[in-house]
């Protein structure tokens, strides 16, 4: 456990759930990553926008921030039921990185993200296919609801709908948002708990288009899946956002 350098991530999901914001947060920076293939050569800036032009990710691709270089990303593409190629590379990927012996290529954590502005179609065939045929191992997969502002609006909605005026709605439309975010969550961890490798953990983030925005819930409920007390450890290290979670784990280890 002492011979890792950094902790590794793998953020997943359909495309525009919100990934890169998280990332932003999580490492407290507004920059673009720095993005390096899998034998740590940097890719030069023109290449990345070439082919995120083109649509294409590499999963294989490590996203490091200059902010915080502890940390390092893999972003899969926003693959959906049907691309069968795309589902299988991921998989290898993972199945690969969980079961490797070179300790500073393994990933730690899995963050799938599911975006809330598709509140009606939270579950679909490609987060079934994922949970009932990618069995990640020791890495734990934590469920991020991203988006969860944009159920104000649908908050605002429902309460028009129900009779109420303007003023009214917006006065009521915190707390109905609320509500609606209970209920997407008991309805995500309902269908995602029948599958066969479910998630570990499940975190609605709110507000992660400020720049000032507290991660701490995120990195809390991916330390506490974590199944060794030094990955715990790395990942509170890592963290530059909160220093009083590293002295609440420095006292409780």
């Amino acid at each position: 456990m002492k011979n890792i350098k950094r902790f590794r991530i793998l953020v997943m999901g359909r495309a525009n759930a919100g990934k890169t914001t998280i990332l932003h947060r999580v490492c407290n920076s507004t920059d673009k990553p720095e993005i390096f293939d899998g034998k740590g050569n940097k890719i030069e800036d023109v290449v990345v926008q070439g082919t995120l032009t083109r649509g294409y990710h590499d999963i294989k691709h490590e996203l490091v921030f200059k902010s915080n270089p502890g940390f390092v990303f893999h972003d899969s593409c926003g693959f959906e039921a049907g691309s069968t190629q795309q589902f299988d590379e991921m998989r290898k990927f993972v199945v690969d990185h969980a079961a490797t012996k070179k300790v500073n290529e393994c990933i730690h954590a899995i963050w799938f993200c599911i975006p809330m502005t598709d509140s009606h179609r939270t579950v679909t065939a490609a987060e079934q296919k994922f949970f009932n045929e990618c069995d990640t191992g020791h890495v734990p997969v934590i469920v991020l609801l991203t988006k969860v502002d944009a159920l104000y609006l649908t908050a605002i909605r429902e309460l028009l709908d129900g009779g109420l005026t303007m003023a009214e709605a917006k006065e009521r439309a915190v707390e109905k948002q609320g509500e609606l975010q209970e209920k997407w969550l008991v309805h995500v961890k309902l269908e995602l708990n029948k599958c066969k490798f479910p998630p570990r953990r499940y975190v609605a983030l709110q507000k992660m288009h400020q720049e000032d925005t507290d991660c701490t819930v995120l990195i809390e409920s991916t330390a506490n899946v974590m199944n060794e007390e030094g990955l715990q450890k790395l990942l509170i290290s890592t963290q530059q956002s909160n220093v009083l979670l590293c002295i609440e784990y420095a006292v409780r280890m």
